[in-house]
Parts: structure tokens; sequence; C-alpha cells
């Protein structure tokens, strides 16, 4: 992914301007900025949320910029998956339907197998029957993790994944988050406030 001349201007409101991202296959960057920087705005620009007033966004030579309405959903639903910082699953249906579900929103045939490996690869296998409100937050973090990664995206956005975590839980899932991306082939980047990660990666952008 790259991005390049990224600005934004909120009617009434902030004008950010984005410093530019060059972010190859395998590899971290840590976006860290205290509230009300552009943090979230960002976060939504490079997962093809919000448009931004000028700049491009390229994930593997698409511009993600130029895409609207259905072509942008399908192509961020392959390409990129997104952790957000509150779960969001559909919760009258269990861990392994939601990741199905994923497949299949973008068009890719429902792999359980291939589900099922990966939860078990997370350590949640067993709960893969589960529903959402039946798992810890421990659980629910990897079964994020695992829908993120489900429809194998050339991206991960990690949203705030460490900010309301204990010093040894915000290691564990920092951990987690980079040994499972990467290991997957896909990039990572982490938006937060949690300046207990800034030391933790030399790739880096202080907003």
């Amino acid at each position: 992914m790259n991005s390049f001349d990224l600005s934004f201007s909120y009617p009434r409101g902030p004008s950010f301007l984005f410093p530019d991202i060059d972010l190859r296959a395998k590899e971290v960057l840590l976006i860290l900025g205290h509230s009300g920087v552009g943090k979230t705005t960002l976060l939504h620009i490079l997962a093809g949320l919000r448009k931004p007033t000028s700049g491009t966004v390229n994930i593997n030579g698409t511009n993600l910029i130029e895409l609207s309405g259905s072509k942008a959903d399908n192509f961020r639903g392959k390409n990129i998956g997104i952790i957000h910082q509150q779960s969001v699953f559909i919760r009258s249906i269990n861990v392994l339907q939601n990741l199905l579900l994923a497949q299949t929103l973008v068009e890719i045939s429902a792999d359980e197998s291939a589900a099922l490996k990966l939860l078990s690869d997370l350590k949640i296998g067993h709960r893969a029957s589960a529903l959402p409100k039946e798992l810890s937050v421990g659980e629910r973090q990897r079964a994020s993790i695992a829908r993120a990664l489900i429809t194998q995206p050339k991206i991960v956005l990690a949203d705030e994944p460490t900010s309301a975590l204990d010093d040894e839980n915000c290691e564990r899932v920092a951990n987690l988050l980079e040994e499972t991306v990467l290991g997957s082939g896909a990039s990572l980047i982490i938006v937060t406030h949690d300046h207990r990660l800034k030391n933790r990666f030399a790739n880096r952008i202080e907003l």
C-alpha cells in the first residue's frame, strides 16, 4: 500500500494534511497520535470508507479513491481487513458463521476448513460454534483478527487494538497481531494513541 498527498477537510470542521505512506508486504506501520489529530479519519480513508479531499491510496496498483459503490465495497472486502476497536459481529450467528459470511459477502466461496484452521491457529478453534456474546474479551479479539484475515487481505488495519488493555495484555495482543497478520503475508497498520507501542515498532508515523 502507498498513499500520497492525502488531505481531508470537514465542512465547518478541522482540516488534516497526512504524511505519505509506503508500506510493503509483511511490514508493520504504527500511526500514533492523540485524540483530534485525525487518526480515525486517516484510517477511514485508508479503508476506503471515506473519500479524501485530495490524494491517492494505492493497493496493488489500484487507486482505492477512484472506486465507488459496489466496486469499492468488493475491493475493500477482498483486499482490506479491518479490526475495529469494539468487536462487531452479527450476534445471532456463531463465530464460524460470521467468518463464512465475511467470505460470501465479497463473492469468495465459503471455505469452512480454512475458517476452522484460522480459528485453531488463533487458539479459539474450540469456540467456533459459540455466539459472539459467549466469548471472553480475549476470545473476541482473536475472533476479530480471524474475521479480518479470512478473505486473505493484502493489508490489515487495526483500530486502537490495545488502548483498553493492561500492560501484559497489551504486549500479548501486539505480538498476536504481528505474528498472525504478517504470517498470513499481509501488511499491518496499527492506528492508536497508545504510547506503550511507540518503542516496539521502528516504522511509525506520529500525527
